[in-house]
């Protein structure tokens, strides 16, 4: 028999909630803290009674169950929305801007109007909707962790699409983050069309326009 891991701490977490607010959205972003790329965020509606079977935080996942774990979220959610802010918007809003615009986005293309959003972290976009912020919400809550997995997976394959586009700075290798990798390529190569020019002044300089 099949070995079954269900983390049911987070899928009792929502349906608590569920007694005050039908509907509820879980939210999260992925790609704060690279130096390149988009940021990701993710709406996610589960209805109460839903259980996916590994769900959590996605960072506890493997790449592997991760990517499973997407298409089991995306079958099984009533409502769900990947959403992005650019690396032009990130240059120009800073990066909290950018990942609120994203998380703004998510919401807004779900079609349906949640009771609540459940957002991870500590701060709140500015959403058509009563939200309150989770602290370690996608280890807390099944939304959230759901909307999670769909914000890390997405952005982990946009990240693999540029990297074939810009081979030279091994995106595939690092997903855009700041290893000592992606630095020497940074002052091998210069930037490229796709790095956030606002991150990069302590690896190269004020000069890297």
């Amino acid at each position: 028999m099949a070995r079954i891991i269900l983390h049911k701490e987070l899928f009792d977490y929502d349906t608590e909630l569920r007694r005050e607010f039908q509907i509820i959205c879980g939210v999260d972003e992925a790609g704060r803290g690279p130096l390149a790329g988009d940021v990701y965020a993710a709406a996610v509606v589960l209805d109460d009674g839903t259980l996916i079977d590994y769900l959590n935080d996605s960072k506890k996942i493997s790449e592997t169950r991760r990517e499973k774990l997407y298409d089991e979220v995306i079958a099984k959610a009533r409502a769900y929305c990947v959403a992005t802010a650019t690396v032009e918007e990130i240059d120009r809003l800073n990066i909290l801007n950018a990942t609120m615009l994203a998380m703004r986005r998510a919401v807004g293309g779900l079609g349906i109007k949640p009771d609540m959003a459940l957002v991870d972290g500590n701060r709140l976009p500015d959403l058509d909707c009563p939200a309150r912020c989770v602290i370690k919400g996608d280890a807390t809550s099944a939304s959230i962790a759901a909307a999670s997995v769909l914000a890390k997976v997405s952005r982990d394959r946009y990240m693999r699409d540029i990297a074939e586009k810009y081979p030279e700075y091994c995106f595939g290798q690092h997903k855009g983050y700041g290893t000592a990798l992606h630095c020497e390529m940074l002052k091998k190569y210069g930037p490229s069309d796709v790095h956030r020019r606002t991150f990069l002044k302590k690896i190269l300089g004020d000069g890297n326009d």
